[in-house]
């Protein structure tokens, strides 16, 4: 069973893979640029929820902004982006419903699950970072 700290690193990982995510904005731009945006703020605050202090309930609340902004992002993108907003919505989800469950029932077998998903969820998101990169950057 991961420690708190090991999950709280996990999540601070995927922060610094999603450090490139471009600060999208401006008119000219497509809608889903600033979605990228939002994403990649509530994903940053991931790693701030202190699982030791706050207990997965904190990581569950954080994830749920995080699942929000993924939902946001895809729906703006998926015309533009189905493989990549299929992707990243699985992986959120995934993450999401496992946060969910250690929270409802936390044990070691679904906290354990966690730090993979991150991950998942990680690649997710640097591969569609980079898929609109070209038109938010």
């Amino acid at each position: 069973m991961p420690r708190p700290r090991q999950t709280v690193e996990t999540l601070a990982a995927l922060v610094l893979c999603t450090g490139a995510v471009a600060a999208c904005g401006g008119s000219s731009k497509p809608s889903y640029c600033s979605a990228v945006s939002n994403l990649e703020s509530s994903i940053k605050a991931l790693p701030s929820t202190n699982i030791v202090q706050n207990g997965l309930s904190g990581l569950e609340s954080a994830m749920t902004k995080v699942q929000s902004d993924a939902q946001t992002a895809v729906n703006d993108a998926k015309s533009d982006f189905p493989t990549e907003t299929s992707a990243l919505k699985s992986s959120i989800q995934t993450l999401a419903t496992t946060v969910k469950t250690a929270v409802s029932t936390p044990t070691p077998a679904t906290i354990a699950q966690i730090p993979a998903q991150v991950s998942a969820a990680a690649t997710a998101i640097t591969n569609f970072q980079s898929a609109t990169k070209s038109k938010c950057g």
